[in-house]
């Protein structure tokens, strides 16, 4: 576990409790109970967040801030309500540092565009980790090959952690901004994002926090990280899919220009004036934003904040320890990431199979795990493969179900070899 989460034992998790909250871990898949291991992709949902989208499209449908209206108004007081949760679930200092967006690949879209088309010249230079998901890739090349800035890429070592040494020797006078994240969606390795912002604002730079694999298994406060930019996704953290936040330092956010153009993002429209624009945090919500969605990522962190962070990280810690004990004992297996601090995260490739075959076979002993590269070539690149398998955990998971996992993955690489 990292610095800004509880150690493991401090916290006990009540599982039946957490799971009697989600209806999909009752179905079955080809005639046996679900295992869904592949939270790292997207989590599921319970029951009070499913029943909060209902509720919305039942009573409050609406469109939300221009309207006057009853509807408009109930519609607009809970999607800026739940803007509020985000807030203090990030732990920023005042609600405009919060703008809602489709999800962690929108909203580092937004800073590359918003901040680094205004910031970045030729020759400036992003520092970007090898682990790096490719949302926190590419859009620094788009601006490479636009701007001619320059990407330098911080090393990671054999087993899946940042080099850190490495890292201080990258700075120069041309350091504009650090991204990385904040846990590794590949790997789980965990990060130290407060040391890496206090190297980069020592040199001047910013630093933007992928927090997509962070914020579902460990408090996350981004003021006492030190984060410039943070943004997450709700669908990882037990919301629905297409809603997401960043987080902004309300100064840097004030200084951006908007991204997107429409409706909402606007103070005056004029052909002879030009445009103005609307104060932050709405200058960079164009257009009717998903709205529903907003509203029941409000009750997915009321739910997670209930449920308590550091119990479910300590519970996730007792599964990602049980996990790779048992598959490390698996003859033919390699494991990927032995990071001492990680995430509920097992990623691993087993001698003479390829992970979609496993995947596939595993699959019809209703175990869900992800197979692929997972969106981080060049990660895995570095360790001689094109994918792995990946199991990953949530609160919901049992010891149980680890250890059904670890028995099916044994059968299945008997069959494939």
């Amino acid at each position: 576990m990292s610095d800004l989460a509880a150690p493991a034992e401090a916290t006990v998790l009540d599982v039946a409790r957490v799971r009697r909250d989600f209806p999909i871990l009752d179905r079955e898949v080809h005639g046996k109970p679900l295992i869904y291991l592949d939270n790292a992709a997207t989590s599921q949902t319970p029951i009070q967040v499913i029943d909060c989208l209902d509720d919305y499209y039942r009573r409050l449908n609406a469109n939300i801030h221009r309207g006057l209206h009853t509807l408009a108004d109930e519609a607009t007081a809970a999607y800026e309500g739940s803007r509020d949760k985000v807030r203090d679930f990030l732990g920023a200092a005042d609600r405009r540092e919060i703008v809602f967006t489709r999800g962690t690949t929108e909203a580092i879209n937004l800073v590359a565009n918003g901040w680094g088309r205004a910031h970045l010249r030729a020759g400036d230079e992003v520092l970007v980790s090898r682990m790096e998901h490719h949302s926190n890739i590419v859009p620094w090349q788009l601006l490479a090959e636009e701007l001619g800035i320059v990407i330098r890429v911080i090393p990671v070592d054999e087993r899946g952690v940042l080099d850190l040494a490495a890292y201080r020797t990258l700075f120069s006078e041309r350091t504009k901004l650090v991204a990385v994240n904040h846990v590794s969606n590949a790997f789980g390795t965990i990060n130290p994002v407060r040391e890496l912002a206090e190297e980069a604002h020592r040199h001047g730079a910013l630093i933007l926090v992928d927090g997509a694999q962070a914020t579902p298994h460990q408090v996350v406060d981004v003021q006492a990280i030190g984060a410039d930019f943070y943004a997450f996704s709700g669908h990882k953290v037990y919301g629905p899919t297409g809603i997401g936040a960043l987080y902004g330092r309300l100064e840097l956010l004030e200084a951006m220009r908007p991204w997107q153009g429409g409706g909402e993002m606007i103070a005056t429209v004029s052909f002879e004036a030009g445009t103005t624009y609307a104060p932050v945090p709405h200058k960079f919500e164009a257009g009717t934003p998903a709205i529903a969605e907003g509203v029941a990522l409000g009750a997915a962190l009321d739910w997670v904040t209930a449920t308590g962070l550091e119990a479910i990280g300590a519970w996730e810690d007792q599964l990602l320890r049980r996990a790779t004990l048992g598959v490390s004992r698996i003859d033919g297996l390699r494991l990927l990431g032995t990071a001492p601090d990680k995430a509920g995260v097992l990623s691993f490739v087993v001698d003479g199979a390829h992970a979609q075959d496993i995947g596939l076979l595993i699959d019809q002993l209703g175990v869900a795990i992800r197979t692929g590269h997972h969106c981080a070539q060049p990660l895995l690149a570095q360790f001689g493969v094109d994918a792995t398998c990946r199991a990953s955990f949530a609160a919901y998971n049992t010891l149980d179900e680890v250890d059904a996992f670890v028995a099916a993955l044994e059968r299945v690489i008997g069959m494939v070899r």
